[in-house]
């Protein structure tokens, strides 16, 4: 069983910054693919971005050039840089591993871009 624990939520302006973090349980992340998603109410959860063992990173195309993905193997960690927050990014987002074909969710973490 692996946990992942999301922090670094939070309220922001249109325009600003945020970075999240989620650590997993096990000494064996580097194995992982890394993802995050988002999910708003009444849509259905959707891939913002995924870091693979080999750490090649991909986006959704709405946060391509504001978003980047990295992980910290060392840290059993990997973090969502946002930049240049928009309105339409709120959601609550979570953190997503996958490894021997076995998948795992953190929580969730609210993010709300508002003025």
């Amino acid at each position: 069983q692996v946990q992942l624990v999301e922090s670094g939520g939070g309220l922001v302006q249109p325009g600003g910054s945020l970075r999240l973090s989620c650590a997993a349980s096990r000494s064996t992340f580097s194995l992982y693919d890394m993802a995050w998603y988002r999910q708003v109410p009444e849509k259905q959860r959707e891939l913002v971005a995924i870091i693979t063992s080999g750490s090649r990173a991909d986006y959704a195309d709405s946060v391509k050039g504001r978003f980047t993905i990295s992980r910290d193997n060392a840290k059993n960690t990997v973090f969502l840089q946002m930049n240049n927050l928009k309105p339409e990014d709120t959601g609550v987002y979570y953190c997503y591993a996958e490894v021997f074909r076995r998948q795992y969710w953190g929580q969730g973490t609210q993010v709300t871009v508002s003025s």
